[in-house]
């Protein structure tokens, strides 16, 4: 799994750490793994002209003390330095011993550039770069690749929010630990491809943010046992779908059935809909509390201005996953009340509504976004889009790293729901169901967009949701 945590912790682990070590070793470690990673970067090192972009912090020293690595190993290297007079003064000076310079003209020197690395601001950062970093930076997008140090400079790393102008790197090197802005958008997608360097530190055991792995879903998916019949593996109830959005209903219980349930049970307008692409499907004109057993209830891909259903399924005492125009209708009191689990899968423009923001607010703070809802409707919640977030009243907030632009197609949402809902019924909890959910229905819109990338339609995302399982498991 891979985790990240806030500035604070890793700040305390490493004043923790540096307490028991000669002073400089930590940035000695971080200056090394850095340099590796341009090395590789670079392929080759001898003769190769590198550019450091140099504030008047420890990410200046980092890059400084990196910088006099790849100058001892024969590349060319400058330093801009942003602010000269609080410059790190051992690796400036450990720069010069190596045969690197100081820049007198830094528009001549990066468009010389084979590499540029980003040391302008640290994880302590707030706020976009000032005119002049911003004005470097741009430049350096245009001349050479752009390595990261810690994060790109510009980006809050406990939130991953932007505020003004930030890098926009091809690679970033973290040290310690990853940090939360690296990954959550908008600030992921300027981080480029991670890379995070060991440089000793403790860190508790629970996390501020978690990305599940392979094994991590594999550990987690619900197996059929041998004796399991088909109420064992688990019964959804799916009530979606109206005369103008029939579509909704058939996705989701798509969803559903290809999620693992043992059975579907459809409660709406579309049955005929529904049994015509999937005969197997049990379906009931309503209500749901009339329909039959279930182990869990997905309620709103396409339901339009139905809310009777919506108070029928909250009554029940099983897990509930609230999608799509069954949000319109909710309210805390309403999700409070209930004695059993629910989540709730809104996209930016519902989340927007339901916390009374502005979609730009929610898609800029993504983090704190999620955090609210799910404290304000003491709910689970899975905040849909370019970083997909799960976060529970309490426990770290688990980001999806499988998702893929082509998912941004009318009625992804409604398949993630049927596959999610048929994890709460297996059992899985409302944080690991949402988490899965989300892992499984990103590998398969990959697998649907293929490996050079593709329009893909809702129904495809449903068909691959199989071999997004074989892909976990193998």
């Amino acid at each position: 799994m891979r985790t990240a945590y806030s500035v604070s912790t890793v700040r305390a682990a490493e004043q923790e750490l540096m307490a028991r070590l000669p002073e400089g070793t930590l940035m000695q470690r971080a200056a090394a793994g850095l340099a590796a990673a341009c090395a590789e970067l670079l392929g080759r090192v001898y003769g190769s002209r590198v550019v450091l972009l140099v504030g008047s912090g420890d990410n200046g020293g980092d890059a400084l003390y990196a910088g006099a690595r790849l100058a001892r190993r024969g590349a060319g290297v400058i330093a801009v330095l942003l602010s000269p007079e609080r410059v790190h003064q051992g690796g400036l000076a450990a720069l010069r011993r190596a045969g690197g310079r100081v820049s007198a003209d830094a528009p001549r020197d990066l468009a010389w550039a084979d590499l540029v690395v980003d040391g302008i601001v640290g994880i302590g950062g707030r706020g976009g770069l000032r005119p002049e970093a911003a004005e470097l930076a741009r430049a350096a997008r245009e001349s050479a690749p752009v390595v990261a140090v810690d994060l790109p400079s510009g980006v809050d790393a406990d939130s991953g929010e932007v505020h003004g102008e930030a890098v926009r790197a091809d690679a970033t090197v973290t040290f310690g630990a990853y940090k939360p802005g690296l990954l959550i958008d908008p600030a992921r997608e300027r981080a480029g491809a991670l890379r995070l360097v060991d440089i000793g530190l403790t860190l508790p055991e629970e996390a501020d943010i978690e990305a599940l792995q392979h094994a991590d879903v594999a550990e987690l998916l619900p197996y059929p046992a041998p004796e399991s019949d088909k109420y064992r593996r688990g019964v959804v109830g799916v009530v979606a779908g109206s005369a103008r959005y029939p579509g909704a209903a058939v996705l989701a219980v798509a969803g559903a059935l290809r999620g693992g349930a043992g059975a579907v049970r459809y409660v709406g307008p579309a049955a005929d809909a529904v049994l015509a692409r999937f005969p197997e499907t049990l379906v009931h004109a309503g209500p749901p509390d009339k329909a039959g057993r279930v182990q869990s209830w997905v309620i709103g891909p396409g339901l339009g201005e139905e809310s009777d259903a919506l108070e029928d399924v909250l009554a029940s005492d099983v897990p509930v996953l609230v999608d799509a125009d069954g949000l319109r209708f909710l309210t805390p009191e309403r999700v409070r009340a209930r004695g059993a689990a629910t989540l709730l899968t809104p996209h930016a423009g519902e989340a927007a509504a339901l916390l009374g923001r502005g979609r730009e607010e929610v898609e800029g703070a993504r983090l704190d976004s999620v955090r609210e809802l799910a404290r304000r409707y003491t709910a689970t919640v899975l905040l849909k889009g370019s970083t997909t977030l799960v976060a529970a009243e309490s426990g770290p907030v688990r980001v999806n790293p499988t998702g893929t632009g082509w998912l941004a197609t009318a009625g992804s949402g409604d398949v993630l729901s049927g596959v999610t809902g048929s994890l709460l019924a297996a059992g899985l909890p409302a944080r690991e169901a949402g988490s899965v959910g989300a892992y499984l229905h990103g590998l398969a819109a990959r697998r649907a967009a293929g490996p050079d990338g593709a329009p893909i339609i809702a129904t495809e995302v449903a068909g691959h949701l199989p071999a997004a399982w074989r892909d976990v498991t193998a």
